[in-house]
């Protein structure tokens, strides 16, 4: 039987919905590429009169990260532990 984990960046939470940590060295990198990329904000953004440009720039980066997440990562749905 194959591995089925094998082919997932993220694995599913154990408790609740969503995902934990990655898997793979490509999920470790998409991780560090979303918190390299929140780190730049400050840089990228004059605070705080850029406030909103620098917000959308966050809910921006998080939804490809929440693709992402969803494109490799395990299924989703609420879990209540093994």
């Amino acid at each position: 039987m194959p591995n089925i984990e094998a082919d997932y960046w993220f694995r599913a939470k154990r408790y609740g919905w969503g995902w934990g940590l990655p898997l793979r060295w490509q999920g470790w990198i998409a991780l560090l590429a979303y918190a390299l990329a929140l780190g730049a904000a400050p840089a990228l953004f004059e605070l705080p009169s850029h406030a909103l440009y620098a917000a959308l720039y966050v809910v921006a980066l998080s939804a490809v990260l929440l693709a992402v997440c969803w494109w490799k990562g395990e299924p989703p749905r609420w879990r209540w532990g093994d």
